[in-house]
């Protein structure tokens, strides 16, 4: 089979001087690439690569957000599996429970409990964990877990701020602790 070259010559489209300026051209080229350590790649083929590395780094960052989003599922399963193996009952129903205030995403909410569960409660062997609306009670140990995986969750436990100021008025008069609203 004949070159483009052949094919050209013998349909008159070409000269033997311009085939030859081209051929000599094109060594030219080949030799310098070759010097300069470059491979000779035409415009279709750089684009091509540019292309293709561009959908790679696209497909990695679409990988990332994936496995970031299986992540937190998991999270949240695990945190809600914690929570379902060890949650505590906040009292028995009735007209003796007591409402407990605390603070969660900067809004005051309130539960009732028990007098019993509100002491653990103050005495910090229990914890609040919680989404927006429901709240459920468990082990301070189960808590810190549950802390660790998403600190969002859990209601920080009241604070038992025994620093007395020198010049405060009202020093002499203790708070206590299960102050009802």
């Amino acid at each position: 089979m004949a070159s483009l070259q052949d094919q050209l010559l013998k349909a008159g489209l070409v000269d033997k001087k311009t085939a030859k300026k081209v051929g000599k051209e094109k060594r030219k080229q080949d030799k310098v690439a070759k010097k300069t350590g470059e491979s000779r790649q035409s415009e279709a083929q750089q684009a091509a690569e540019r292309a293709r590395a561009e959908k790679v780094a696209r497909d990695r960052a679409l990988n990332a957000e994936r496995e970031a989003a299986q992540r937190q599922k998991a999270i949240a399963a695990q945190i809600k599996q914690m929570i379902e193996h060890n949650k505590q009952p906040k009292g028995e129903a009735g007209k003796d429970d007591i409402a407990y205030h605390f603070t969660f995403d900067k809004k005051v909410k309130k539960i009732y409990v028990s007098a019993a569960v509100q002491d653990h409660l103050v005495a910090g062997r229990l914890q609040i964990v919680g989404d927006g609306e429901q709240f459920d009670l468990v082990p301070r140990v189960i808590a810190e877990k549950i802390a660790e995986r998403n600190p969002n969750t859990v209601v920080a436990p009241p604070e038992n701020n025994t620093s007395v100021d020198e010049d405060d008025p009202y020093a002499g008069y203790e708070i206590p602790d299960d102050l009802m609203w």
